[in-house]
């Protein structure tokens, strides 16, 4: 094998996407990995195959991001999940897309587990507005919320999840306990208090048992707020375990053995170390891991011609022109000299001896048909070897560094998703995604960006 092969290491288990995704017992599959590695494409793409292929799925993005919905040419994606037209649904499947709304969706939680009266305390309250549209964890856990209403409803054969990006941890996991901590800890319960207690005696309790820490508090948090943090606390007291309950219940969930979580990262040393961390996360919290897609993984349409190679031919191709001054793309056969357009005709009123076209030709030669241009022909092929030799460069770096992590994690799949030339905004490339992730031998022709 040479350092400049591309194809996937024997060793290294491959990652079997239809398999997974035709199993009746897969019911959710979550992307994760740190962000810019294309988890809401690979996310949407795992959609759209499982849909062709006779699956009922719903596809959950977490990432504010628009990208889902214009490759699906939805306008807008919301709280509910919306139909995908386009979709071959000639197996029997069907594609559904929504975009986590988390105010809304803590919004439900409370009209779903108040009366009338109390839904509408809480949802006014200030604390309870800031609360549910910002404080750290929120996303994270109404993500935990949706997850477990969308499986709860059995509606749909597969549940897809776009996580949030994270930088060092699966916060995704860790932010539902902070949150369901929070909300049922100490500190609450001591706020609670007064509120449990009731009426005067409440007060009296207030006044004489807490009055030193809630003029602290008052100091702290400004009295406003502690009103409105302990009128919150009062509306909200027969709903604190029920966040606990469903935090518990989406994780057991997590665990379970429908579901599968799929590491995505990009072929780069940084995304790769944490795509370990997200392997090694997930083993100690018995998350059942399907596997990692490595995207954008670069190709070439001549990977037999070496870096090596490709640098010794375009040297001898040089051996013989003319020095190079530093004006001259060798790669494109321009000059680029102070006064000139790139088009090469020369500004001749701004007092250059230089006269030069495309090619380092004079206006008289490149006019000449027959004049000669084995010079130029040969410089844009050196500069041609040489791009070639920085792309296998790049190939076997990449090569490099994926090895690194499965000799790390040799019982981890691995799926490579080829670069395409060009951003998916349609359901054609989404679907072109899907044929890479599967590893359909119809697109070895194209897997290449060259």
């Amino acid at each position: 094998m040479t350092s400049d092969d591309t194809t996937l290491d024997a060793s290294a288990p491959r990652l079997e996407v239809d398999t997974l995704l035709d199993d009746p017992r897969t019911r959710i599959v979550v992307c994760c990995g740190s962000g810019g590695v294309g988890k809401t494409t690979t996310a949407a793409a795992l959609g759209v195959r499982a849909a062709e292929r006779g699956r009922k799925v719903v596809v959950l993005t977490i990432d504010p991001a628009r990208r889902l919905a214009q490759s699906m040419g939805i306008s807008e994606l919301d709280n509910v999940p919306r139909r995908v037209k386009g979709v071959d649904e000639a197996a029997g499947g069907e594609l559904h897309a929504m975009m986590l709304d988390m105010k809304r969706t803590f919004d439900e939680i409370v009209e779903g587990h108040a009366d009338a009266d109390r839904a509408r305390a809480i949802l006014e309250n200030p604390f309870y507005q800031s609360l549910s549209a910002g404080f750290a964890g929120t996303q994270e856990y109404m993500a935990m919320e949706k997850l477990g209403q969308l499986r709860a409803n059995d509606e749909w054969d597969l549940i897809v999840v776009d996580t949030p990006p994270s930088r060092s941890a699966l916060d995704f996991l860790d932010a539902p306990k902070r949150l369901g901590s929070f909300l049922d800890g100490k500190f609450i319960r001591v706020l609670m208090a007064p509120a449990k207690v009731g009426g005067r005696a409440g007060m009296k309790f207030l006044n004489v048992g807490m009055s030193m820490m809630t003029g602290t508090l008052s100091k702290l948090m400004g009295g406003q707020l502690l009103r409105d943090v302990q009128t919150f606390v009062a509306a909200m007291d027969t709903m604190f375990g029920g966040f606990r309950t469903r935090a518990d219940a989406t994780y057991r969930l997590l665990q379970a053995p429908g579901t599968a979580f799929l590491v995505v990262a990009a072929p780069e040393r940084d995304a790769l170390r944490e795509a370990a961390y997200f392997v090694e996360r997930l083993a100690a919290e018995q998350m059942p891991l399907a596997g990692l897609v490595l995207n954008r993984v670069h190709g070439s349409g001549a990977a037999q011609l070496s870096a090596e190679r490709a640098l010794a031919a375009a040297e001898t191709l040089g051996e013989g022109l003319p020095e190079d001054d530093g004006t001259d793309d060798v790669a494109t056969g321009v000059h680029t000299e102070n006064n000139l357009e790139p088009t090469g005709i020369v500004d001749l009123d701004a007092g250059k001896d230089a006269v030069g076209t495309v090619g380092g030709l004079s206006p008289a030669a490149a006019a000449d048909p027959a004049a000669p241009t084995s010079a130029s022909a040969a410089q844009l092929a050196a500069g041609l070897l040489r791009l070639h030799a920085e792309r296998m460069q790049v190939l076997a770096r990449e090569r490099r560094t994926r090895d690194r992590f499965t000799a790390l994690h040799p019982e981890v799949p691995v799926t490579e998703v080829a670069a395409l030339p060009g951003d998916v905004h349609d359901l054609a490339g989404l679907r072109a995604i899907g044929d890479r992730l599967a590893l359909d031998d119809t697109t070895t022709d194209r897997d290449t960006d060259d």
